[in-house]
């Protein structure tokens, strides 16, 4: 029931108080959970940037509609897609996957095949639309996570993707922007704070079949 009440604490935190700032060990846990995140196949298609630099922030602020979260909240950052997934990515993960579990590459020459195989079968823009969705499985976490280290949080979809990609020197890295998501801890002048949650019930949202 904690984490219930935890999620039911939780909202889209509008007004972040600039005086506290996350724990060093509790920024350790959130990064963590995006790290442990799933994906298809588990092969991680992502970074996550975190910016730090004030200036950086400000000027990401700009392209962002002007929310203060970007720049007022304790931490800041941007998950990112990769744009390609080529073969040398997928060997490079069959050879973490080989070295942590302490076993043979070749023993994962079917998996690789499977995945290389479904990568070349989708389009470009399938592979990048692909990708995009597992950075969402990622925010889900952090965003979980937060919650219940009663840690507040927003995630960001306002801002402009190419303008952040140029800030941020993503599109050289084979990366694009996807999502935001502005951690700390709330301003006790936050009017949304007050706002009844609204969820659809049980019955609406669920289907037995």
């Amino acid at each position: 029931m904690d984490i219930i009440k935890q999620l039911s604490w939780r909202y889209a935190t509008k007004q972040f108080d600039q005086t506290k700032k996350i724990a060093e060990a509790d920024w350790r846990v959130l990064l963590e959970s995006l790290r442990l995140a799933p994906s298809a196949y588990g092969l991680q298609p992502w970074k996550f940037v975190i910016v730090e630099n004030p200036l950086i922030r400000k000027q990401l602020r700009t392209y962002s509609y002007h929310q203060t979260q970007v720049t007022d909240a304790s931490h800041f950052m941007v998950l990112c897609a990769k744009t390609i997934l080529d073969t040398d990515y997928v060997d490079a993960y069959i050879q973490e996957m080989a070295r942590v579990r302490e076993k043979p590459v070749e023993s994962y020459t079917a998996f690789r095949t499977m995945i290389v195989d479904d990568i070349a079968e989708r389009s470009l823009k399938s592979v990048q639309e692909w990708n995009r969705r597992q950075v969402y499985l990622a925010l889900g976490f952090v965003l979980a996570t937060a919650a219940y280290m009663g840690i507040d949080a927003c995630p960001l979809e306002g801002f402009k993707p190419k303008s952040y990609d140029r800030i941020l020197g993503l599109k050289e890295q084979g990366l694009t922007a996807v999502v935001c998501v502005a951690l700390g801890y709330r301003d006790a002048n936050d009017k949304t704070i007050a706002r009844k949650k609204v969820r659809f019930s049980a019955q609406d949202i669920f289907i037995h079949t």
